[in-house]
């Protein structure tokens, strides 16, 4: 009976240090760390070698208030009315797709 107690004991032991291993940590004690400058600077500059176009953020918004200005785009239903009723169907059919807005794409991000 005493060996039995003690596997039994043993079996419990191993599991609840398996399932505190397991846990996540408390939000509390979560630090978040950023990349600091440093990093970011060694970043941009391998991405440049490798010769990707490199943005800042104040030049990517110039750029989209600049497309802004081109002009009002046309509403939503005479776009979808520019599609055949084929296609809509289909679209319908396979994924139950349902346009929900228009917005302007850059023709540098577009496939060649």
């Amino acid at each position: 009976m005493a060996v039995a107690e003690s596997a039994e004991s043993d079996a419990v032991a191993a599991r609840s240090d398996v399932s505190d291993g397991l846990k996540p940590p408390s939000p509390e004690k979560v630090e978040l760390s950023l990349p600091g400058e440093e990093a970011e600077t060694a970043f941009l500059a391998e991405a440049r070698e490798r010769g990707e176009d490199v943005v800042s953020v104040a030049a990517a918004l110039a750029a989209a208030e600049s497309e802004d200005e081109k002009g009002a785009l046309p509403p939503l239903e005479e776009l979808i009315q520019k599609l055949p009723a084929e296609l809509r169907d289909t679209l319908d059919d396979l994924f139950r797709a349902k346009f929900v807005k228009v917005m302007r794409v850059r023709k540098k991000d577009l496939p060649a």
